[in-house]
């Protein structure tokens, strides 16, 4: 089995775009306010199969970079998966209101092993798979004194 092969197997290994979550809920932020993105990636996919050349071989898959795209022209690339509020981790602040669309790629890196066979070695490369958008509503809000 020769490393060139696998690469080229994993190259074409279906992997899943991950969960782009976004804080607040509901589709709605606020100009000026910091939004909170992250992902519910798992650390590690299960292992995957792949029939290669009358045998098989293991793919131990994980995803090594996330780049957050934002909706408006800005992006950015972290290891980290973000992380729900309080925590955060990922966060962007829109300049203007309107409506925009992030979304989630996810670089994905990998080992490989004949099946159950020896020492996982790395697979040249990586994958990137595109999230589907969400869609956001960027509002501006007016403070008002009651009483």
């Amino acid at each position: 089995m020769t490393t060139a092969l696998v690469t080229q197997a994993f190259q074409f290994t279906p992997l899943p775009p991950q969960n782009l979550i976004v804080q607040p809920p509901n589709g709605r932020t606020l100009v000026n306010f910091e939004t909170n993105f992250y992902t519910d990636a798992p650390e590690v996919l299960p292992i995957i199969a792949v029939p290669l050349l009358d045998q098989v071989v293991e793919l131990r898959v994980w995803p090594e970079s996330f780049t957050w795209h934002f909706g408006d022209g800005r992006s950015v690339t972290t290891s980290e998966r973000g992380a729900p509020y309080p925590t955060m981790g990922v966060t962007h602040e829109y300049r203007r209101k309107g409506q925009v669309a992030p979304s989630l790629d996810t670089t994905y890196a990998a080992q490989w092993r004949l099946q159950g066979q020896g020492a996982w070695q790395p697979v040249d490369g990586t994958v990137t798979i595109a999230g589907a958008p969400a869609q956001l509503d960027v509002l501006t809000a007016t403070p008002q004194l009651v009483g």
